[in-house]
């Protein structure tokens, strides 16, 4: 029976020790993957706004989606000082319509605004087309049959399913390129956005705008079209009101294009806001209100933008002045200090340097 007993007593210790063994074996597995994927927390932050909703503690009354035209054009912060507005950004670095659509599905999953805008910008690309941006919009998503569904329609040829559940499988190379911001992130981020608001305080005068080509055809996809269908489907599904919107940037777009969007708008019964055509009712001015020569707005603009377009939400759309509800304008306040402080830290940098060293491509991206 000593025997038996004795024999027994071994195998449960080789069964636990072989259990210890495979949880360390995880446990470094998941260290090092979180230590070797890119933290976004400096230079191209943008990788980082996906996952920062997810921290959110108050309820949104308009929810924003798009690319660059999205979160570089409106201060939620700046909506809730003026108007009581609750508002989030869900954008990404040249988010496609059909992610726009699942990161939508996403965002009805713990709240329903009264209110989705829709920057028309990402229409012009029916396709994505860039694992890097694919990347910074999908890996920050939480995982739900909708982040699954986003990763199946926006992989590029080279990429696998497995490297978005196993992200080592695409960032084992990145040793060399570690810095000290990868080590001091591995667990937790810094917020880098407001609200999903990308904050830009340096300004660089428009310039003289580039010779657009002409195109074949200016119909957008019908892959990018199908996708549009289906969120504004959602939209009426869910009872909340869609507004399509441009921002008032001249570059790159064509007049052809906005005639697209006004015909399947009015087809509809969408509102669609090009604001290039109220730049002079918001008092915008192009020799200070970008900072890269007209291509996107900077926090001069996107407050001048912000304060004319929460006054036309409070107009038309009975959203809730969130000032007068102590819990959310608590967390407001935290939220603005946090603006002031950023906007403080960037003008400071601008006045040392002429330049923001630390935004930008020609930053060291972590």
């Amino acid at each position: 029976m000593a025997g038996r007993s004795e024999k027994g007593s071994k195998t449960i210790k080789k069964i636990i020790t072989a259990l210890v063994l495979l949880a360390l074996s995880f446990a470094v597995l998941w260290f090092v993957q979180r230590l070797l994927m890119p933290k976004y927390q400096k230079g191209v932050i943008e990788g980082s706004f996906t996952e920062e909703y997810y921290r959110e503690k108050v309820p949104h009354d308009v929810i924003f989606f798009g690319d660059c035209d999205a979160y570089e054009s409106y201060s939620p912060i700046k909506m809730y000082e003026e108007y009581g507005i609750s508002a989030y950004i869900r954008g990404s670095g040249e988010q496609y319509i059909c992610q726009t659509y699942y990161l939508l599905r996403d965002v009805l999953r713990t709240e329903t605004p009264k209110v989705v805008v829709l920057s028309i910008h990402n229409l012009q690309h029916d396709v994505p087309r860039n694992e890097a941006y694919n990347r910074m919009t999908l890996d920050g998503m939480r995982w739900s049959q909708d982040k699954i569904d986003a990763i199946n329609v926006s992989m590029t040829k080279d990429e696998t399913f497995a490297s978005y559940v196993f992200p080592i499988l695409r960032y084992h190379d990145r040793w060399d390129n570690l810095t000290g911001t990868d080590f001091e992130h591995v667990f937790s981020k810094d917020i880098t956005s407001h609200n999903g608001y990308y904050m830009r305080c340096d300004v660089k005068p428009l310039g003289k705008l580039p010779r657009q080509m002409p195109l074949i055809t200016y119909k957008f996809g019908e892959n990018a079209m199908s996708y549009l269908d289906k969120i504004r489907l959602l939209c009426e599904e869910k009872g909340i009101e869609l507004i399509l919107v441009r921002a008032p940037i001249e570059f790159g777009w064509y007049e052809q294009w906005d005639e697209n969007v006004e015909k399947y708008a009015e087809q509809y019964g969408l509102t669609y806001i090009n604001f290039c055509d109220h730049a002079d009712e918001m008092g915008l001015d192009m020799t200070t209100d970008t900072y890269d020569a007209g291509q996107h707005l900077n926090i001069y603009g996107a407050e001048k933008l912000s304060v004319y377009f929460g006054q036309y939400l409070v107009d038309n759309y009975g959203l809730t002045d969130y000032r007068t509800v102590p819990e959310v304008a608590s967390e407001y306040e935290k939220d603005i200090k946090f603006y002031y402080d950023m906007k403080a830290d960037q003008l400071r940098e601008i006045e040392m340097y002429g330049e923001l060293k630390s935004y930008g491509a020609n930053a060291i991206e972590s």
